[in-house]
């Protein structure tokens, strides 16, 4: 997957409005929506659930074992804060929301230690 990048100026608006996340935090989410796109068979509008399990998906592909710790590391500690992140995008047009999208629709889409931690796959053997 390319590397994504904001353009010079962007980042300083999003810090002008959110300061908890760092701008992998941001780059993150908008890889995870595209990888989210890819995996269907026509682009269409994602809500807030399938996102936030996009971004754990993506997490768990890219990071493995590390997962958690590297969303904790860019402020991402629960689902409530995917929401967030993408509401910031949509606050300053860099994504566009449906009238029905809710910053609620993130909220305790899955808890990270069952996400990232109690199910990963050795965890479910050993469980086994």
């Amino acid at each position: 997957m390319a590397e994504l990048a904001f353009r010079d100026g962007i980042m300083e608006q999003i810090r002008l409005r959110e300061r908890r996340f760092h701008e992998h935090a941001y780059l993150f989410v908008l890889s995870a929506l595209e990888y989210c796109q890819s995996r269907l068979s026509e682009r269409r509008h994602i809500g807030g659930r399938e996102l936030a399990g996009s971004c754990r998906d993506l997490a768990l592909d890219r990071f493995g074992v590390l997962a958690r710790q590297v969303l904790e590391h860019w402020g991402i500690r629960s689902t409530a804060d995917i929401g967030d992140v993408v509401f910031t995008l949509v606050d300053l047009n860099l994504l566009i929301s449906q009238p029905t999208d809710s910053r609620t629709d993130f909220l305790g889409v899955y808890d990270f230690d069952e996400a990232f931690e109690d199910n990963y796959p050795w965890n479910v053997i050993q469980q086994a």
